[in-house]
């Protein structure tokens, strides 16, 4: 029984061993069971080891080669400045019309005289800057205006002697307002008389009426040809009369009148204007201004006013407004020069000379 007992425990044992090696071992477990190599494991050497470099070494293999060259730094771009801010420039005044400046200009020589010398000066000098041509004519104006009273020599009653008898001379007789019916009033027909007078005195001459319509009653009557009609019926010849029938003022006999002798009769080179005692000095400064800025710069008026013929008046003189009014209207403002005719201007728009 003991024996049989033994070789049961043996035929166990023997059994566990078979079956311990002939299960194949996981890769865990045959790392696990694969014993460390010793030294003895390891190939001997056949030459000393190198040995690590130095800190010293290591400095010098990690240096820039000396014939590497250096490169050329980039230059930092130097950063343009932001302009400076300039002031806004004002805007460039507009120069003033030449009537603007007209106006200006002559209220105060009418008002003061010589003693606006130097205020006229300077806006001649303004007109001048901006328009050259105008600036040299009404600079002739307006001398011709300063040396009135010393050039104009007044006759009453006819022309004087002197004057050439021939078609060159152009005798103008400035018309006057009609009556209501259109007939002519006796201070018209005064200054017929001197004009036919002095056309009896010349009768080589000319002789020109201006006038248009001013009858209130009788609209197709005109001055010029009430005038015509009279000169005619004493005697003066049709052949010699022109007639102008537009102008309602004196500015337009000016205008008109030379209109026609320009453009018609190319002969005419003298004007003797007839009219009454206080209106000659006037009618004479705006014919010759008419003439003047007619021309061109460096150039003389190809009609020029050579006389006169008035008849004599209770009437006093034309003032020097009414002068300036019609330089006004020359220059184109028929507003402001009918105020200044008739003594409806604002004489405080102008601040009072110094």
């Amino acid at each position: 029984m003991k024996r049989g007992l033994c070789w049961l425990l043996v035929g166990t044992v023997l059994l566990s061993l078979c079956c311990c090696t002939s299960a194949a071992p996981t890769m865990t477990e045959q790392t696990a069971s694969t014993p460390a190599p010793s030294a003895a494991d390891e190939p001997t050497p056949t030459a000393a080891p190198t040995p690590a470099p130095s800190e010293a070494a290591i400095v010098i293999s990690t240096s820039v080669p000396t014939d590497t060259p250096t490169p050329t730094p980039t230059p930092t771009p130097t950063p343009t400045p932001a302009p400076t801010p300039t002031a806004t420039p004002e805007p460039t005044a507009v120069p003033r019309s030449c009537v603007e400046i007209v106006e200006e200009m002559t209220f105060y020589y009418a008002g003061y005289g010589e003693a606006a010398a130097e205020r006229v000066a300077s806006l001649l000098q303004e007109m001048n800057a901006a328009w050259p041509e105008d600036g040299q004519r009404w600079a002739k104006i307006m001398d011709r205006w300063r040396t009135l009273e010393d050039r104009i020599t007044v006759n009453e009653d006819v022309l004087p002697d002197g004057l050439p008898d021939t078609n060159e001379l152009c005798i103008v007789a400035l018309g006057y307002s009609l009556n209501s019916n259109g007939t002519m009033k006796d201070h018209l027909k005064a200054r017929l008389k001197v004009a036919r007078k002095s056309a009896q005195k010349y009768p080589n001459a000319w002789v020109l009426c201006t006038g248009g319509g001013t009858a209130s009653r009788k609209k197709n009557y005109t001055e010029a040809g009430q005038m015509s009609a009279w000169l005619k019926k004493h005697g003066v010849s049709k052949d010699r009369i022109l007639t102008e029938k537009k102008s309602r003022t004196t500015v337009q006999n000016a205008r008109f009148t030379l209109d026609m002798l320009l453009r018609d009769h190319p002969e005419i080179k003298y004007i003797a204007l007839v009219t009454a005692d206080y209106h000659i000095k006037a009618a004479t400064l705006f014919f010759e201004a008419e003439s003047i800025l007619r021309t061109q710069p460096g150039e003389e008026p190809r009609i020029t006013v050579i006389s006169n013929a008035v008849c004599k008046t209770d009437h006093e003189e034309q003032s020097a407004y009414y002068r300036a009014g019609g330089l006004v209207e020359l220059a184109g403002n028929e507003k402001t020069a009918s105020q200044l005719y008739h003594d409806r201007y604002d004489k405080k728009k102008w601040p009072p000379l110094p």
